[in-house]
């Protein structure tokens, strides 16, 4: 199912290259898996490690505190509800992003969101104008079945995700066909989903009673002008 190996802690190139706080080994490299289920071009690869918890910890408390949070309502079946989380929209003034029904116009980029972002540029070789940031509450705050696939994010789009705060279970299912994963993401990890995974399959985050402990969520994107 899965494929482990390391991959380069950094890069030296582009505006946001400092070296993130990630806990590399002596070459440099993170530890990785790769989600072998998907096809050919769907790719996906789990750094479970990109944060040490310390990192992690700091990183999750300053978001929490600094992220304008707002709980967005979307229409679905003809009636205006409430999302089962809080979200904010940040990025490049450009990065204007359509889904479920919102268009989000972009915050400016704030410094809590430099460290993760200089972090998720290094892991996945991509230069992010814009991030998604969520907060689920607790387990009771969710988000359903979806593909990020929207066209301001091209075909083959590259999302970076990373998980702080409580550990939750993910999910991913073929579009047309019969497979689905579960796996865990625990704080401090980067989720990397590329090629044509969005187009293939889509993901979720379910609800999960047990929990009682806060998540935030970033996934940096590049939106296309």
């Amino acid at each position: 199912m899965h494929a482990r190996g390391t991959a380069s802690a950094g890069r030296k190139d582009g505006p946001h290259a400092t070296q993130p706080a990630a806990p590399a080994d002596a070459n440099g490299s993170l530890e990785y898996l790769d989600l072998e289920f998907l096809d050919r071009d769907a790719r996906a690869r789990l750094y479970p490690h990109a944060l040490d918890a310390a990192a992690a910890q700091r990183c999750f408390t300053r978001l929490h505190e600094t992220v304008h949070w707002q709980q967005q309502r979307v229409r679905m079946f003809g009636r205006e509800h409430p999302q089962p989380r809080l979200s904010a929209w940040y990025g490049e003034h450009t990065a204007i992003y359509r889904y479920g029904g919102l268009t989000l116009q972009p915050r400016p980029w704030i410094d809590a969101l430099a460290m993760p972002r200089a972090l998720c540029e290094a892991i996945a070789g991509v230069r992010f104008n814009s991030v998604l940031a969520n907060l689920y509450r607790d387990g009771d705050d969710t988000v359903g079945w979806h593909s990020d696939d929207e066209p301001e994010l091209g075909d083959a789009p590259v999302i970076a995700s990373v998980s702080l705060g409580a550990c939750r279970r993910f999910e991913l299912r073929e579009k047309h066909g019969p497979r689905r994963v579960r796996l865990d993401l625990p704080p401090g990890s980067v989720l990397v989903m590329s090629g044509s995974c969005q187009a293939q399959w889509q993901h979720r985050l379910p609800r999960a009673r047990r929990v009682r402990e806060a998540r935030i969520n970033l996934t940096f994107r590049q939106i296309r002008r």
